[in-house]
């Protein structure tokens, strides 16, 4: 249900499960930690993206009743995300949700379709997020407007996001991951302990 593409240095890594709108379970979590700890040393940009409408809802239903709502296994992914000296990008081809903002946040760069819409609903179904993601949040958007996502189940659309920050920039569909390629040439161009220079001196806790 992830699939793995390598070309060129640029992994690019999408999750296929249309039907239950990308929802994640406990072994997809995992297939994506994985991949992020391969990708150190040896991706040269790592990309996230989803297939279909949604980037992802979240949890898996069944799963979160289960016991995955609150596994370690979303922050074991945007740590392993988060501390990758590569350029990383989350190529949000529709909306995002739920615990699958934990490996958006850890990301460099986050591109999103015009259509997308954004909201964390731990509040109201009584979760705490995940660890890192409160500080990463309003890193990006402010204390306030994270309360607005996190407390308030505020739902943004993409333009809203995009003029908070928490986007980067809105990218046609047909064109999303032709602008996360071209956002990577330079990153593919230079030497690799160059680029992990640079984004040390970007984010020196990029991964706390």
């Amino acid at each position: 249900m992830i699939e793995l593409e390598t070309e060129g240095g640029v992994w690019i890594a999408t999750i296929r499960r249309p039907d239950k709108a990308n929802s994640l379970t406990a072994r997809m979590l995992a297939d994506l930690g994985d991949i992020a700890r391969r990708a150190k040393g040896q991706a040269r940009a790592l990309v996230l993206t989803g297939e279909g409408r949604v980037f992802s809802a979240g949890a898996d239903l069944d799963e979160a009743r289960a016991g995955l709502a609150t596994s370690p296994l979303w922050e074991d992914l945007s740590g392993a995300i988060a501390a990758l000296p590569c350029l990383t990008i989350a190529a949000l081809n529709g909306t995002l949700a739920g615990g699958a903002f934990g490996m958006a946040l850890a990301c460099d760069l986050r591109l999103s379709v015009p259509e997308a819409r954004f909201f964390y609903p731990v509040m109201r179904l009584g979760f705490l997020p995940q660890p890192s993601d409160p500080g990463r949040l309003a890193a990006l958007v402010g204390p306030a407007r994270a309360s607005l996502l996190l407390m308030a189940g505020a739902k943004v659309e993409a333009p809203e996001a995009l003029a908070w920050g928490l986007v980067d920039r809105l990218v046609a569909p047909d064109a999303l991951l032709a602008e996360a390629r071209a956002l990577a040439a330079d990153a593919l161009a230079a030497d690799p302990g160059h680029a992990a220079a640079i984004k040390a001196m970007i984010r020196p806790m990029r991964a706390a």
